[in-house]
């Protein structure tokens, strides 16, 4: 006899994905709904595992969910790559802050003497120590710190090699875009939909509107540095973040805007600040300016568990800048969630509760 799903996810971006393959593993009948798989946040992502450099000030809980989430990432991704079969641009560099004048270089120290006050492995260098790592700097920085366990991948790799794992793990995907939770059967949904779980629960999570740039280096060949560079020039953060294939990811705009247009001045401030730390980068192609909307929530951090009065109903959303990193804790939290039925106590400082 026929029977319908356990579990229905709504949403196919990572998180989703990432939820529908643990549980399929674990021997459940899981279908996700989306009528573009990958279309959304994660298209734009720049991919940073950053633990380290985004632990930002009163946000200790959610930095605490950040390192555990990235110590998981090695393990989720050989086991992505052992299904899917497919690599996703995991790098493990590090990360390098650094800031172009002595303002700058203050609002960058401000920052990472606070992480460093929360034990978190980032350390200061001298403008030649910088440039000993990555010649590609220009030689006016003024100083910096390196971040070495805050790596990378590329999000639209990691989606193409989640849908595969969790086809290959027994996941129907569904075409159909859901619009009441109401209209799925399975006895346990999970909302993975970014921005759109706002209509579908009612929580508030806001789009915050990011403009993204796309480098080529010239003749394809690979990135003039191997770090991911975060930096302020000027006043102006930017982060850069070299690809295997030769691309440069430039970003990005944090806006309270919800549209996706690309405007002039964003793509100008981005470039200017680029090449203001990366010179070299004048001679790259731009390849492509997009803008992606963040599902934002009023304190940053993610929702993650139960809905209140909604049986059945869980969150996996608004996971703001960090949908990439916190993919493995989230995916295992929820997963575990819902074979077991006992709520991890990492569950606790992010359930919808808190908004009540």
């Amino acid at each position: 006899m026929l029977t319908g799903p356990d579990v229905a996810v709504v949403g196919a971006g990572p998180v989703g994905l990432a939820i529908a393959w643990r549980c399929a593993a674990r021997g459940l009948r899981v279908v996700v709904h989306d009528p573009a798989p990958g279309s959304g946040a994660s298209r734009v992502a720049a991919g940073m595992l950053a633990p380290v450099a985004e632990a930002y000030f009163g946000e200790r809980e959610l930095t605490g969910l950040l390192v555990d989430s990235a110590a998981r990432w090695p393990g989720f991704a050989a086991d992505l790559t052992a299904v899917a079969g497919t690599g996703f641009g995991h790098r493990t560099d590090g990360t390098l802050v650094v800031g172009l004048t002595g303002d700058d270089l203050a609002e960058a120290r401000r920052l990472w003497t606070y992480q460093q006050g929360l034990g978190l492995p980032i350390s200061a260098l001298r403008p030649s120590q910088l440039r000993d790592r990555e010649p590609a700097l220009t030689p006016r920085l003024r100083g910096g710190a390196v971040a070495p366990g805050d790596h990378q991948v590329d999000p639209r790799r990691l989606v193409a090699a989640l849908r595969v794992a969790a086809e290959r793990a027994g996941v129907t995907l569904l075409p159909g875009a859901v619009t009441r939770l109401a209209d799925l059967t399975a006895p346990v949904v999970v909302v993975a939909a970014g921005c759109g779980a706002a209509a579908l629960t009612g929580l508030p999570v806001r789009p915050v509107k990011g403009q993204v740039l796309r480098l080529r280096a010239p003749d394809h060949r690979p990135p003039c540095f191997r770090h991911v560079i975060r930096g302020y020039a000027d006043g102006e953060a930017v982060y850069l973040v070299p690809r295997d294939s030769g691309e440069v990811v430039v970003g990005a705009t944090v806006e309270e805007r919800a549209d996706t247009e690309v405007t002039t001045g964003a793509v100008l401030r981005l470039l200017r600040a680029a090449v203001d730390l990366v010179p070299e980068l004048a001679e790259y192609e731009l390849v492509e300016a997009t803008a992606g909307l963040r599902p934002g929530t009023p304190d940053n951090a993610p929702v993650l568990g139960p809905l209140p009065g909604r049986p059945g109903v869980l969150a996996a959303t608004g996971h703001h800048r960090h949908g990439i990193v916190l993919t493995p804790v989230t995916a295992d939290l929820i997963t575990e969630l819902i074979v077991t039925g006992r709520p991890d106590p990492l569950l606790t400082p992010f359930t919808a509760d808190r908004f009540h």
